[in-house]
Formats: structure tokens, sequence, C-alpha cells
């Protein structure tokens, strides 16, 4: 099972990685609407716990993981601003999620609708996810974005792997420590759950450095294909 699951992480970051593609063709917005879709859906996926080998990580670990490659791709190619825009898209789109599902709780269900306690319990969340979720996502995203440029500048735009890696494998450890720690601390042995997510997502950030270098030649190519436009 669990090489399915590895499986699954190679398709995810390939069709992450084919949709950044026709984003490169045919506008970034593609990008940064997948990129919102896949933390919102992240967001949603968080409710069930997967047992992945001896660890235990949230369903939504793949495409939460798979969105630091499309803000470097973003950052890579169309600069920190779209990243950021990119950033704070996911977050505001997490916001309208949670204002959502809290609503759709309340609101009266239909009389003949026996689902409610079902809908309630999968799609609920407690405060402390809420705070706990919102506050790793922006803090680690904007510090993936941040670190990512800092490294391109003092790099001279040399060495992708290295700012892809490095922005990536520690804003991934900074999202697992805030959020474990504000929606466990006191309820669950935090450095356990600390260790076995991180594991996993630095298993999700290696394997994504080889698909960032397909679109870099993906762009080479075709830009040395293109002709050149007539009047």
């Amino acid at each position: 099972m669990n090489w399915i699951i590895f499986i699954w992480i190679l398709v995810t970051l390939g069709a992450a990685t084919a949709i950044a593609y026709l984003g490169e063709k045919y506008g970034k917005g593609i990008i940064i609407g997948t990129f919102a879709a896949l933390v919102v859906t992240a967001q949603i996926l968080a409710n069930k716990l997967l047992s992945f080998w001896t660890f235990t990580v949230p369903a939504g670990f793949l495409v939460y993981s798979t969105s630091y490659l499309l803000t470097d791709i973003l950052a890579e190619f169309h600069g920190k601003k779209t990243a950021k825009e990119a950033v704070w898209s996911g977050f505001l789109g997490s916001i309208l999620l949670v204002l959502s599902i809290q609503i759709a709780i309340q609101w009266p269900s239909a009389p003949f609708w026996k689902a409610q306690e079902a809908f309630k319990t999968t799609l609920g969340m407690t405060w402390r996810i809420v705070l706990a979720s919102l506050t790793a996502y922006i803090v680690s995203q904007n510090w993936d974005v941040n670190l990512f440029h800092r490294i391109k500048k003092h790099t001279n735009g040399k060495h992708l792997w290295l700012r892809n890696l490095a922005s990536t494998m520690s804003s991934q450890g900074i999202d697992t420590i805030i959020f474990i720690t504000i929606a466990f601390y006191g309820q669950q042995p935090i450095i356990p759950l600390i260790t076995g997510q991180y594991i996993i997502k630095l298993i999700v950030a290696t394997l994504d450095t080889p698909f960032i270098y397909t679109i870099k030649y993906l762009n080479i190519h075709t830009t040395r294909h293109k002709k050149p436009k007539t009047n």
C-alpha cells in the first residue's frame, strides 16, 4: 500500500507540473488558481488521518506539499510578487472555506436529510485546528517565497535545485512545527507527530526537484522554438 502512495506522490507532482506548463503557455493565472485549489483541498482532506509506514499524517499532506512546488515555479519564472499573490489567494480561499463550512453546519438542513451529524463530524474543525492551519500556512508559505528569492539573488540565478530544496524543506519544517504545536500541544505527544510528518514532507520535497527542472527545460525549449511575430 505504501508503494501505491509513493506512486501517487509522483503522479500528483507530475499533474501539478503539467498544469504549471499550461500556465506558462496560456497564463500564470492557471498556476495561481491551481495553487489556491490545492491549499483549500488540503484543508478539507486534513480532517482524515492516514498511516504512512510507521507515521501518522493528515490526508491533505500530499496536495499541500505539492503547493510548494507551484510557489517555487511562480517565484522562479514570474517573480516574488506573483508567488506572494498565490500565497494570499490560498490564504483568503482557506478563510472563505472555513466560514462557508461553519455557515453550512449551522444552516438548518432539509427535514428529510439525515446526514447532519456526519457532515458536521467530517467537515467541522475546532478553533485550534483552524488557527493552527492558517498560522502555519501564512508563515511557512511566505518564508518559502522569501528564502527562494533570496537564494536566487545571492547565487545569481544559478543552482535551482539549491533554492528549491532549501526553501521547501525549511518552510515545510516551519509549517509542521507551528501546526502540530498549536493544534495538539497538551493533547497529543507533539514530537513524534512533528518528526513523522516532517519526514514524509521531506520525501515529497526531494521528489519535486526534478519536476521544477522539467518546467525549466520545457520553458527553454518552447522559447527557442517560438517563431518571431511579424507585423
